[in-house]
């Protein structure tokens, strides 16, 4: 069995006092602290680049869980690898062809980070299926990317069976990422579904008890994970 990870996005959090919010997570329990990196082109919203994951990267000493919605992510993974990214997944339907997604997922590497690959709601598993050997995580978004506070769309869980049928039939240790209107009632859903990293930002953010919503997560994803292996 994996092990389950809440990853808080940052999304949500408090940026007048971006420092307290991340290191209240981290001791709240969080495993990751995840970075929403926005472009206003590939996603209607703009958010932060490199100087933000690089501060973020000072504060806590857990991963960072970087991703990226943003286009030509090519261009720009370099300067995200430097800043301190643990983690970097990207958008296969921004990267081009599977030929991009395999080269850029080679260099993330490269750059001595885990690299990921996602993909949007209306976009299918197979931009990326044939890189899958050369991705550490594979993230699914429940939602459109671009805001926060959007409804969870329980029919993207077909993507996350698919992944993880097709990562144990090719003996892959891949950690499968569900981004996207997650609390404790979705994220067992997700967790049955073969997902192990979970993200949530307003569910912890947007929470007087940091501890108490991590906890949530984890112990709901965490037994509904176990019975989905049965």
């Amino acid at each position: 069995m994996k092990k389950i990870l809440v990853s808080p996005s940052i999304l949500s959090a408090d940026f007048r006092a971006l420092e307290r919010e991340v290191k209240a997570a981290e001791d709240a329990g969080a495993d990751l602290i995840h970075c929403d990196v926005m472009d206003g082109h590939f996603v209607p919203n703009l958010t932060f680049g490199p100087l933000v994951v690089e501060a973020v990267k000072k504060c806590v000493s857990i991963p960072l869980d970087v991703h990226l919605m943003i286009s030509d992510p090519a261009k720009y993974a370099p300067a995200f690898c430097g800043a301190g990214a643990d983690i970097l997944v990207f958008h296969a339907e921004a990267a081009g062809g599977i030929g991009e997604v395999r080269e850029l997922l080679d260099g993330i590497r490269a750059a001595g980070v885990r690299p990921g690959v996602a993909v949007n709601p209306d976009k299918p598993v197979s931009l990326f299926m044939d890189a899958l050997d050369r991705a550490d995580q594979v993230l699914i978004m429940s939602v459109y990317a671009g805001f926060g506070g959007q409804k969870f769309m329980p029919e993207v869980m077909e993507k996350v069976r698919a992944v993880r049928k097709a990562a144990l039939e090719r003996g892959l240790d891949i950690d499968i990422e569900v981004d996207g209107g997650v609390n404790a009632e979705t994220a067992a859903v997700c967790a049955a579904a073969g997902a192990n990293v979970l993200v949530a930002g307003n569910y912890v953010f947007n929470s007087g008890d940091y501890a108490g919503r991590i906890g949530a997560v984890r112990g709901a994803a965490e037994k509904s994970y176990k019975e989905g292996l049965l």
